[in-house]
Order: structure tokens, then sequence, then C-alpha cells
């Protein structure tokens, strides 16, 4: 999805810095842009691996029929619960963790596999044109922001007061999952959901990127890649819900 050279074919880096190897990324820029291109590259190296993982695991999950049976079982729905559940309590560890080797490449690998399951647990009760459809929205969203916020960076946007923000709508999103089971919302209840979930990642993405360019240090890709892992998927899932059953 992300590599060197191009996003949706269209050149980032020439694009954000007018094809000068030691322009600014953004006005004010005091590190070498050299060093933060490349940083930004091994970053989206790593994304682009987690969601061939994931994309691999979901197709396999999608096309086993024991994997569907499983699922409608009690125990495949506390299996998917277990899962979400490590994966939150990973992100605190990052926090730690995050930067010291090899311990960051463990937890990043158990990290993507917990979320490879669940989106492959997701698809599994999906329509194969639902999935393709959910799958296309993300790629083109996320591409849309990802340009969007390297543009804005180049003229002297910064997204960095979005993080309280984010943190409410995420308090509130998930009450409101937690009202949803409660309170028995029906389909209704779940669409709506799906479509604050979804307007919430795409803002996530805007503001991991816009972290990405300004803000990580050289040592927090793997942090910076679980981020932006975790925006994709969780915009994906969420687009899921919108575009059918």
């Amino acid at each position: 999805m992300f590599k060197k050279g191009g996003v949706g074919g269209v050149d980032i880096e020439s694009g954000c810095n007018g094809g000068a190897g030691g322009a600014q990324i953004y006005p004010g820029m005091t590190e070498d842009p050299k060093m933060r291109w490349a940083f930004i590259r091994k970053v989206y190296a790593i994304v682009c691996t987690q969601l061939l993982v994931t994309a691999v695991i979901a197709t396999a999950m999608f096309f086993t029929p024991a994997v569907k049976d499983y699922m409608r079982t009690p125990f495949g729905f506390a299996t998917l619960i277990v899962l979400i559940v490590i994966a939150f309590i990973l992100c605190f560890f990052m926090g730690r963790y995050g930067r010291k080797h090899p311990w960051n490449y463990v937890l990043m690998t158990v990290f993507t596999l917990c979320l490879a399951f669940v989106v492959g647990a997701a698809c599994a009760f999906k329509r194969g044109p639902t999935i393709l459809t959910a799958a296309a929205l993300t790629v083109l969203i996320t591409v849309s922001l990802t340009l969007y916020t390297f543009w804005a960076a180049r003229r002297g946007m910064d997204f960095s007061f979005l993080g309280p923000f984010l943190f409410c709508a995420s308090i509130v999103l998930i009450f409101f999952l937690l009202a949803q089971y409660i309170l028995h919302l029906g389909r209704e209840g779940r669409m709506v959901y799906s479509c604050l979930a979804a307007l919430l990642f795409s803002a996530y993405i805007i503001y991991d990127t816009n972290n990405l360019i300004r803000n990580f240090t050289y040592d927090e890709y793997v942090i910076v890649a679980i981020c932006l892992f975790g925006d994709i998927v969780n915009l994906f899932l969420a687009l899921l819900g919108v575009t059918g059953e």
C-alpha cells in the first residue's frame, strides 16, 4: 500500500518536497529530511508487511468452513474477546518495550496476529463483495488521507491538536458500543456505530501520520507502525459494518 516512490501511484516524497532530496518536509524542520524520509519508508514497509499478513490470514479463514462453524459457538466468541483483550494489553506494553529490540518485534508480531485473526473472524460472516468493497474503500481513504496529511504538513499545518479530541471521541465510542449490546439497539445502532468509528479512525490516520512526519523519534518505528496498522484495520472493520451484512 505504501512504499518508496509512491502511494497510490503518486510520488509522495517528490510531491511533498518538490523533488529536492534535501528540502524540508514541513516548515521549520530542524532534522535532516533524508533521515526522516528513511524513517517514514521503514515504517510504511512494516505496515505493508502487517497488512499482507492480515490479508493472508483473513482470506484463509474466510475460505475455511470449519472457522465459520467454530466462530458461531460460544468458544469462538470467547476466543475473539480474548484476542481483542490481548491486543489492548500489548498496546500498553508497547509504551515500555516499543523502543527495545527484540521485544518490540515480538510484541508487534503478536499484536499483528491478534488483529489478523479478529479481521478474519469478522470477514467469516460477510459476503465476498462486501469484504472487497470495504477493502477498496479502506485503501482509497487511507491513501487519500495520507496524501492530504503530507500535503498539509508541507504547508505548515500541524494536526497534533487532534489528540485530546480523539481520546474523548474514543471514550464516547466505547460507551456507545457497550450501550449497543446492553440496550440491543439493533441494526440501526450497529450502522451508527460503524459510521462513527469510520470517521474516528479516519481522523486517527491523519493524526498518526502527522506524528510520523513530525514527532516520532527514529527508535519508535515499531510504535508508529502499530498505530497506523491499528488505524487501518479498525477503519476496515468499521467500513465492513457500513457496507453490508
